[in-house]
């Protein structure tokens, strides 16, 4: 009996590595596959670039670097850490943001919206957490990492599936 052994090996912004696909049935232009890191390496910080769709719903990918600009939505987000550390300040907004769809950028560049200070979290890698509708939220990141957004496809959403994807 031979005995195999495994080793998981986590990817990070630091260290990574492109990977391929085996077709079993099919052709490749019915796949796309993306290695987040790798558009997270490749992306300007907080740009949501999606790399996973279903209908409207999508999961982006945004590299975490510095303080992002206040986003909102009018449905739950859902925020994984894949790498790095990050905090999450959140406002429950005064004004709710119903006329749009997906994520927006809310208050005048650079300033707080107006709303009632709720608190923060702060997320490592592993970490989730909801980013709840109506509420504003932005990130802040000392080191760059990598968060993967589960949201509807919006203004803010960014794809470049001709520069991710195999062909």
């Amino acid at each position: 009996m031979t005995e195999t052994s495994f080793h998981t090996v986590l990817g990070s912004l630091d260290g990574y590595r492109t990977g391929d696909i085996e077709i079993t049935s099919g052709s490749a232009r019915h796949y796309a596959f993306s290695n987040i890191f790798e558009v997270a390496a490749r992306s300007v910080p907080y740009e949501k670039v999606v790399v996973g769709k279903n209908l409207e719903y999508v999961i982006e990918t945004l590299r975490t670097e510095g303080q992002s600009p206040w986003f909102a939505c009018t449905h739950d987000e859902f925020v994984i850490l894949m790498d790095g550390e990050v905090r999450i300040d959140f406002i429950r907004l005064a004004e709710s943001q119903r006329d749009s769809r997906g994520t927006v950028l809310v208050g005048k560049s650079g300033e707080q919206p107006g709303g009632r200070a709720m608190g923060h979290v702060v997320l490592r890698r592993g970490h989730q957490a909801l980013l709840p509708a109506d509420c504003a939220y932005r990130f802040n990141a000392s080191k760059p990492g990598v968060a993967l957004l589960q949201t509807v496809l919006g203004e803010l959403s960014v794809e470049k599936w001709a520069e991710i994807c195999l062909h």
